[in-house]
């Protein structure tokens, strides 16, 4: 297992892309401490981001993990990327021919999907952990590991993704034409939601209970938008009349769907190389 790791990153690291990708990627995750800095200060109006509870423990970990997951995309291309340069440059027959079995090729390629969600998710943590413990008002031991579902929720979210761009990646060999597949899926995603929440079960929640199945909507089910927590927006809403009755936590059917789906992309990828003559 760890030979088929370090296969694969000698691949990316040596890919100049994919390597500058990886690193901008971690690069713009650790920006997410600016968001502290962000303050504007017109005439009686203050506006202090820090100040509005966002790295509050135990809030933080539901607004850096929701935050984070939207800089996926930069490892997505690295992902599809990876398998576009396997046919491009022809080292998938290599490998084969050198004694690695198809089993082992997906393998390596999920475990490698694998490391990139752990790395994002231990670095997503050390960073909130110490941007709460400078700023949080709430720094009890108890708080503090308060609501860590979150960071198992965006571990999960991300080896979603990725397996989905490792998936397409062999389904269209084409790192390009994967992209736009996955573009096109997703706004494809929207359409049915659009039609079965306000079309077809307009006065039900049958159409999110239906769409909840869906790949991209089962990944996005995982973190809900942390926004509409915070003390001002919840207190705007009031004054207006909005009720928030959302629910934010994290849900482990949200988690075993999204798990079902990484296995059926893992499968169908090793299907597809499998009957695939190269």
């Amino acid at each position: 297992m760890k030979r088929l790791i370090s296969i694969e990153l000698q691949k990316i690291w040596l890919n100049k892309a994919s390597r500058i990708l990886t690193l901008t990627y971690f690069i713009l995750l650790s920006f997410i401490a600016l968001i502290a800095s962000i303050k504007f200060d017109i005439g009686p109006f203050k506006f202090h981001l820090a100040e509005m509870g966002i790295f509050n423990f135990p809030f933080i970990w539901h607004f850096n993990t929701f935050v984070a997951a939207f800089l996926k995309f930069f490892l997505a291309i690295v992902i599809v990327s990876m398998m576009a340069n396997e046919y491009s440059y022809g080292t998938l027959k290599q490998n084969l021919i050198d004694g690695l079995s198809k089993k082992e090729f997906i393998l390596s390629k999920f475990l490698t999907v694998v490391v990139f969600a752990l790395c994002s998710t231990i670095f997503v943590f050390v960073m909130s952990l110490l941007l709460g413990l400078s700023f949080s008002s709430y720094n009890e031991f108890d708080v503090i590991f308060m609501d860590l579902d979150y960071l198992l929720a965006f571990f999960i979210k991300l080896c979603g993704f990725f397996s989905f761009c490792l998936f397409l990646g062999i389904l269209v060999k084409r790192s390009a034409f994967a992209l736009g597949f996955l573009l096109v899926w997703s706004i494809l995603e929207g359409i049915i939601k659009g039609i079965l929440v306000f079309r077809i079960f307009p006065n039900s929640n049958t159409g999110d209970y239906i769409m909840q199945f869906f790949p991209l909507e089962a990944m996005s089910n995982l973190i809900i938008e942390p926004f509409s927590r915070l003390s001002v927006i919840k207190s705007i809403g009031t004054q207006i009349g909005v009720e928030n009755t959302k629910d934010y936590s994290v849900h482990y059917l949200a988690i075993l769907i999204v798990a079902i789906w990484v296995f059926l992309f893992v499968y169908f990828s090793y299907k597809l190389l499998k009957n695939r003559d190269l």
